[in-house]
């Protein structure tokens, strides 16, 4: 009966997790991008700081009338935005939030599951781009599974460095063994991970599949109301995995200065800085062409993230 109540718990922690930390990056974003934009409008939503734009959005996203094209497969249209969402939610259930067993499940082989799973998603928008009858959103969905191919790899390599590094493929064993001295010499890895998450969200600068000015929308082109809705909830759940996921291979997760029993909040302050930094690039860097993004992963990420290997291996000879 108590095991039955602590997957109940651990589920229901999972869930509210996944349905409110997407959402307050998505408030988030409004807010910093006024701020940083000048834009007045996300700040007058319900008055005081436009608290209410979160909530302006869903009545928006709500009121919008669900159309299906009238030559798209109805079906596989119908069932791409949660295809896309479900994987980030999966993921949730694997990421460690503190010590003493703060996690939905533990997984001997959780950087494994975790990479494999976040790569799923990105059938949900070839599904929607081919189902949509659209040429543009079947150039979106194909330029999407390309950069997805591109950076797939050096997000690999750099999470693997951190597997030597550790000795294990567990994100709890991670933790558990890590050392704050790990971080210089692993800054190079975090910076190739986090950069190549971001672009397989397809976030700017990386978001030429879904530039209006080149195609449309991409993918999403003939969506609308709460199915496109679903759509941006995935990329605000996959901001939140990717920075929760930064937090924990290369900067110590629940690792902090607070007590243990407060290692949760250390966690969840890591992990709204990185969102910041999702956020602040869309704001501080232009968008980058499709073979711009296709060279600087070819060209940038998988060398350095090859060295930070190298630098790995030489490290692990030293010390032992």
């Amino acid at each position: 009966m108590m095991d039955l109540l602590d997957v109940t718990l651990r589920v229901v922690a999972v869930l509210v997790a996944f349905l409110v930390l997407p959402l307050l990056v998505g408030q988030a974003e409004h807010k910093v991008m006024a701020h940083m934009q000048g834009r007045v409008g996300p700040m007058h939503a319900g008055g005081f700081h436009g608290w209410a734009q979160l909530v302006a959005d869903g009545v928006k996203f709500a009121q919008k009338e669900d159309t299906v094209p009238a030559g798209a497969d109805r079906r596989i249209f119908q069932l791409a935005p949660a295809v896309a969402l479900v994987p980030y939610c999966v993921v949730l259930v694997a990421i460690p939030l503190g010590p003493g067993g703060l996690v939905g499940q533990v997984i001997d082989a959780g950087v494994f599951f975790v990479l494999a799973v976040l790569g799923i998603g990105i059938l949900g928008q070839l599904m929607g781009g081919w189902a949509s009858n659209n040429k543009y959103s079947l150039l979106g969905g194909m330029r999407t599974a390309a950069q997805l191919m591109a950076y797939e790899l050096p997000l690999i390599l750099a999470a693997a460095s951190v597997v030597m590094a550790a000795g294990t493929l567990s994100l709890t064993g991670i933790l558990d063994g890590f050392q704050w001295w790990w971080v210089p010499w692993q800054l190079v890895g975090a910076f190739v991970f986090f950069t190549a998450g971001i672009a397989e969200l397809h976030r700017p600068p990386f978001d030429a599949p879904i530039a209006p000015e080149e195609i449309v929308f991409g993918a999403f082109t003939e969506y609308s109301g709460l199915r496109f809705a679903l759509f941006l909830l995935a990329e605000y759940a996959g901001i939140v995995v990717i920075s929760a996921l930064t937090a924990v291979l290369f900067f110590g997760g629940w690792h902090g200065p607070f007590p243990d029993q407060l290692g949760w909040l250390w966690m969840l302050l890591k992990t709204g800085a990185l969102c910041f930094l999702v956020i602040w690039a869309r704001v501080a860097w232009p968008r980058l062409r499709a073979d711009q993004i296709q060279k600087f992963a070819w060209t940038v990420l998988v060398p350095l993230a090859l060295a930070q290997i190298a630098l790995t291996g030489v490290v692990k000879v030293v010390i032992s």
